[in-house]
């Protein structure tokens, strides 16, 4: 086991991408860049709620290490170790079906990049630690009252054999944050507090979106070689992907998230938000906002009440809105592939394979 003093940072997205040039953290339009640096906000009094023991065992953390101050000091951001390198990235997204520009991690830092033991990497990452670059007109906090949801879900959601991003960590920040819960003109003050996601990657489709709306070809290109050298090591090239690389890449990204869906659709979970920037490359389900689970079979539920009339992202939906997200992607990588047939006989494999998987996990799920 490891202390805190002693994890292994690496750091690769960093040190491998560039970064935005301006160091002062005020909301604006980062361009020609995958992130800008950013330090976490301090907060009064922080005090540690809940920690999983099993996330902290894939950190190589001990159960007297995740108790101690400096835990806590370290997840609700008031203090950092040797090695991290706080930033926020910069992508795009489609919301509910429309373009929406710049968006970026508004209230997610990430501290950095660690490699246990076994040689995995885990990125850690806080929500809720206060504003950056990407932050337009919000606070860049979370209450109490999301983020136990998100702990609780992202470990629950493991344990049921979906693919997602995990939790390490849910700190009270001692603060107060204003939030209008109902949406209906009666803001509140409620409890702040901040949840450590753990991920081997939080690439969303949204961060090759951006380049890709931009122009920034050459961008565009130097993050899928970074993604496909880090996060896909089944996938082996030299210098520049090429087209058949990143066909195969595609193709995988294409699997991985239609398991996902799967995986969804088997246990009744409906995210409620599956806007391009919320997917994940690596096909984990990420951003636990206004989600929630079938009670009786209702294929046009929603849990999000600004989807009420629309139900875009209700349960019956999110097969095919995965598919409209990945040919999102799918145009976004148009100016590096310059083969419109191809990928788009990925895309056309997408309904068949949804049918096997789906036949096999109801088969399964009745002993058959």
């Amino acid at each position: 086991m490891k202390t805190l003093d002693n994890l292994t940072f690496d750091n690769r997205f960093v040190n491998a991408l560039p970064a935005d040039p301006i160091d002062d953290n005020f909301c604006r339009q980062v361009s020609g860049a995958c992130y800008s640096r950013v330090q976490p906000t301090a907060v009064a009094n922080g005090s540690l709620v809940a920690y999983a023991t099993e996330v902290a065992q894939l950190l190589d953390l001990s159960q007297a290490t995740c108790e101690s101050p400096l835990f806590t000091q370290l997840f609700s951001g008031n203090q950092q170790v040797a090695g991290m390198d706080p930033y926020a990235m910069c992508y795009g997204g489609h919301q509910f079906g429309h373009w929406a520009g710049q968006l970026g991690d508004g209230r997610a830092i990430n501290l950095g990049e660690v490699i246990n033991t076994t040689g995995e990497r885990w990125i850690l990452q806080l929500k809720g630690a206060g504003r950056t670059p990407y932050s337009r007109t919000a606070d860049g906090l979370a209450v109490l009252r999301s983020s136990v949801r998100e702990f609780l879900c992202s470990e629950a959601m493991f344990h049921l054999g979906v693919p997602t991003t995990r939790a390490l960590s849910l700190v009270l920040t001692g603060e107060k944050v204003m939030r209008d819960m109902f949406y209906d003109g009666n803001p509140k003050n409620e409890l702040g507090a901040i949840v450590c996601r753990v991920a081997p990657s939080f690439i969303r489709f949204g961060n090759f979106e951006i380049f890709a709306s931009r122009g920034e070809n050459e961008l565009l290109q130097q993050l899928v070689d970074y993604t496909i050298g880090t996060d896909f090591p089944n996938i082996t090239f030299s210098g520049t992907a090429s087209t058949e690389i990143m066909l195969k890449w595609f193709e995988e990204i294409c699997q991985t998230t239609l398991t996902m869906i799967i995986h969804w659709q088997r246990v009744g979970f409906v995210h409620g938000v599956m806007n391009t920037d919320n997917m994940s490359i690596l096909g984990l389900t990420i951003d636990y906002g206004p989600y929630g689970w079938l009670e009786d079979y209702d294929p046009n539920w929603t849990p999000n009440t600004t989807d009420a009339e629309g139900r875009r992202y209700c349960f019956g939906n999110q097969p095919q809105i995965a598919l409209w997200n990945l040919t999102q992607l799918a145009q976004t990588l148009l100016p590096l592939i310059n083969e419109v047939a191809p990928i788009q006989a990925i895309l056309d494999n997408y309904w068949p394979a949804f049918e096997t998987k789906w036949h096999t996990m109801m088969a399964e799920k009745l002993g058959l």
